[in-house]
């Protein structure tokens, strides 16, 4: 709402940065504060050590490394094709800027987030619900904590619909893909490493938001059915396995 209303007020640029990136680390501010009653003799040093305490499996990180990869050059493939735009790649040329955006990305996004929404709720979740539920009780959460982001988007009317229905597809689909993997690697860099691409694809792809929101969120949401799907059947091959090995 801060944010808000700096723009609506012409606040300096500067200063709606700095209130972005607090609003980004709002979900740690809020664990750290309720720590204590949450993990009583506990100490949040030891919590965030245990986050990153396992080992990272580089066979679980490039997987899912490449597939987002491969929803990035599918969809700068595809705007290629689909637009007048005959350079259309990425909006960042120069390696500095490149580097710039990636970091700055990286401080508003996933090092501000990825502590409350994965560490703590998914966690937490998980210890009564399915992944699955998990997923989508924290994609939901978690897509609606970004609402003052549809209203700072500038648009309005029927294109404010369309960005929210794909803002959200987007969000839940990656809930659900981030929360495979992690479980696959109980390792905070996991998910930090997934979000962060999953939001630098958004601003390193050159053209109009509108469009690129259609090509990534959808993918994201076709890798997120094949990724249930192929779960579903292999816990079905695992239970006929454990019937055969009992029979």
């Amino acid at each position: 709402m801060i944010i808000g209303i700096g723009i609506v007020l012409g606040a300096p640029e500067s200063v709606t940065n700095i209130l972005q990136i607090i609003a980004a680390w709002s979900s740690t501010f809020a664990f750290i504060i309720l720590f204590k009653k949450i993990y009583p003799g506990l100490r949040l040093k030891d919590f965030v050590k245990q986050q990153f305490a396992s080992r990272i499996r580089l066979s679980v990180l490039n997987t899912i490394m490449i597939i987002q990869v491969i929803i990035i050059a599918v969809t700068i493939f595809l705007l290629s094709n689909t637009t007048n735009t005959q350079d259309l790649a990425l909006s960042f040329t120069g390696l500095g800027l490149l580097l710039f955006a990636f970091s700055d990305q990286l401080v508003r996004g996933p090092l501000g987030e990825e502590l409350g929404w994965r560490g703590y709720a998914l966690n937490e979740l998980q210890k009564k619900y399915s992944p699955l539920i998990s997923a989508l009780i924290v994609g939901v959460l978690w897509g609606f904590w970004h609402t003052p982001l549809w209203f700072a988007s500038g648009y309005t009317g029927v294109n404010l619909i369309k960005y929210i229905v794909l803002f959200m597809i987007g969000i839940i689909s990656f809930s659900i893909i981030v929360t495979l993997f992690y479980n696959l690697n109980k390792n905070l860099v996991i998910p930090i490493v997934t979000h962060q691409l999953f939001n630098f694809s958004l601003v390193m792809i050159k053209g109009d938001l509108s469009d690129i929101l259609v090509y990534v969120m959808l993918s994201y949401f076709v890798v997120a059915l094949i990724l249930i799907v192929i779960r579903a059947c292999s816990k079905r091959r695992i239970k006929r396995t454990e019937k055969f090995e009992a029979a």
